[in-house]
């Protein structure tokens, strides 16, 4: 890479702390303020042949670094309210200590049993509705409910006096 010219060494060298301090003032963001004025000085350095004819070279480089960081805190502005519009999901509690039983005792049902229960009690279907679904007569139904009930309350029963 060729040496940038002297006076833009010079330029650099003399200007660079100065712009870079307003910047920094500005965003409060060392670093950042940094980066901004080492672009700003690069610009100015793709552009020397014209940069360098101005009455105040500095105030073009100076120029560019302001716009740039105000570039910067728009993005960031934005970036912001974007992220304050996005909804915080409310925390997912966790299954109640009697939801956890219930549902460790009907997995010990048998499943045609299981899903009967659950399709009248959860799901509110009717005995007819149920059967349909299943492909089975009603009295069916009515006999997986009944014993799942029966041993369901047994279950639950054995959980509330071994607890």
């Amino acid at each position: 890479m060729p040496r940038p010219p002297e006076d833009f060494a010079e330029l650099y060298g003399t200007r660079f702390a100065g712009i870079a301090v307003q910047l920094y003032a500005y965003l409060g963001d060392h670093a950042e303020a940094q980066d901004l004025t080492q672009e700003a000085f690069c610009r100015a350095l793709e552009r020397w042949p014209a940069v360098s004819g101005y009455t105040d070279p500095a105030a073009w480089v100076r120029h560019v670094a302001w716009n740039l960081a105000t570039s910067r805190l728009r993005r960031l502005q934005h970036a912001v309210r974007f992220l304050q519009r996005q909804r915080v999901p409310d925390p997912v509690q966790g299954p109640s200590p009697d939801r956890v039983v219930l549902v460790e005792s009907l997995a010990k049902l048998p499943a045609a049993q299981r899903r009967a229960l659950v399709l009248r009690h959860l799901a509110q279907l009717t005995t007819a509705e149920i059967a349909e679904q299943e492909g089975v007569a009603e009295g069916t139904v009515r006999s997986w409910l009944s014993r799942g009930r029966s041993a369901l309350a047994a279950e639950l029963d054995r959980e509330v006096w071994h607890a």
